[in-house]
């Protein structure tokens, strides 16, 4: 079975990459794509090189790339121009006070932000390109793990073409409006947006997230720990609790924040002072390494589930990670031996406290953390699970 896998990137995460590599965004295809996946971020080509090392030749695709995309179009003989990645982020951004407002609602007003320019989309030359890549490889099977760029409309495009099976992967509320029928399975790390898909009549599973054990084998030495709390990620309007937590933080420890701040952050907020800016692929992990203790506090839409990337990606590393305490937690972790765990804002406090003043337990933790994640929760474990669902639906064809 031949896989393809399409993706999108952050255009800061774009910037970050191409700026480091002058003269990158002229190199052959496969160069680039070298140097996307050697950057280790997100999830790389952790899932084609797991699919591959299935029996099942897999490829990436980074849909809203444009130089790699170009190079891809050129070598195969279509003229095309290259841009820069198209981001909505270009355009004056929403006063703070609206984002804040709209925040609750962003699943049904996507469809409107589409039309009007304010949410991703791909266009018409790279959708182009993008279905010569899916004629050029024919897939069996296509994984979409960007269902803004690659919307249900192109994924019927992609449909006519051979018709692959088609699996969508969505990690967050999934938009109202969209005819989500074209899929043969959407999958996702939340029970409950599984039963969003279900209930609309689609077959849906839930798979989680991953580490991929040889990160391990790419990252420099082990840094020193000279980090006694961190957190890695967003501070955003869908981050509230996230936001009050890292701020009572702050108040009383040396916080160190690996992002950027958020333009709806009040000028008078502690966490201001604790940004050390963004950090991706391999400096990323190095910094959750450098950690004493790194936390994790999860979207607000994500309830009362676990499951984000951050769990995989601090446990892989052998980090000790502070997470926030959801009902399903025990089943990807076991709480206070694998992870630490927080309930409430002066609980995690108290933590902090606690584990900064146990070094040994701590260790101890991080190391039974880092062992669950790579007895269960390597892409590899993910992938077979996933083929495991493609031959239920295959059975039903």
């Amino acid at each position: 079975m031949r896989i393809l896998v399409l993706n999108a990137d952050y255009p800061r995460f774009l910037a970050w990459l191409y700026r480091r590599k002058p003269g990158l965004e002229r190199a052959a295809y496969a160069a680039q794509m070298t140097a996307r996946s050697e950057s280790l971020f997100g999830v790389a080509d952790f899932y084609s090189r797991n699919f591959t090392a299935l029996g099942h030749p897999a490829a990436e695709i980074h849909v809203n790339n444009p130089w790699l995309q170009a190079a891809w179009a050129r070598e195969h003989g279509i003229a095309v121009e290259t841009a820069e990645p198209s981001t909505a982020a270009a355009r004056r951004p929403l006063p703070a006070w609206l984002q804040r407002a709209v925040t609750p609602f962003k699943p049904m007003l996507r469809p409107l932000a589409r039309k009007v320019g304010l949410s991703p989309k791909l266009d018409a030359q790279a959708e182009n390109i993008l279905l010569a890549q899916i004629e050029d490889f024919k897939p069996d099977l296509v994984l979409n793990q960007d269902t803004f760029h690659v919307d249900t409309a192109l994924m019927r495009r992609i449909k006519g073409i051979g018709r692959p099976i088609l699996i969508g992967q969505v990690g967050i509320a999934p938009s109202r409006g969209e005819d989500w029928t074209v899929y043969d399975l959407m999958m996702s790390q939340l029970a409950a947006t599984v039963n969003f898909f279900r209930d609309a009549g689609v077959r849906a599973e839930v798979n989680h997230l991953a580490f991929e054990p040889t990160i391990l084998e790419a990252l420099p030495a082990q840094p020193a720990t000279d980090i006694d709390v961190s957190f890695v990620g967003t501070v955003s309007p869908d981050h509230r609790q996230r936001i009050a937590l890292l701020e009572a933080i702050a108040e009383r420890y040396d916080l160190k924040l690996f992002g950027n701040p958020s333009q709806t952050l009040p000028a008078a907020s502690p966490l201001h002072r604790c940004f050390q800016g963004e950090v991706w692929g391999a400096d990323m992990y190095q910094a959750l390494r450098r950690s004493k203790i790194t936390l994790n506090s999860h979207i607000d839409m994500a309830a009362r589930e676990a499951g984000n990337m951050r769990l995989f990606e601090a446990t892989g590393v052998g980090a000790f990670l502070l997470t926030d305490f959801k009902d399903n937690l025990n089943t990807l972790f076991e709480p206070d031996s694998e992870v630490g765990v927080w309930r409430s804002v002066d609980d995690c406090l108290a933590e902090i406290n606690r584990a900064l003043g146990d070094g040994s337990g701590r260790e101890a933790i991080a190391r039974a953390g880092q062992a669950r994640t790579m007895a269960e929760h390597t892409y590899r474990h993910r992938v077979a699970e996933i083929l495991g669902f493609v031959d239920a639906v295959r059975a039903q064809r």
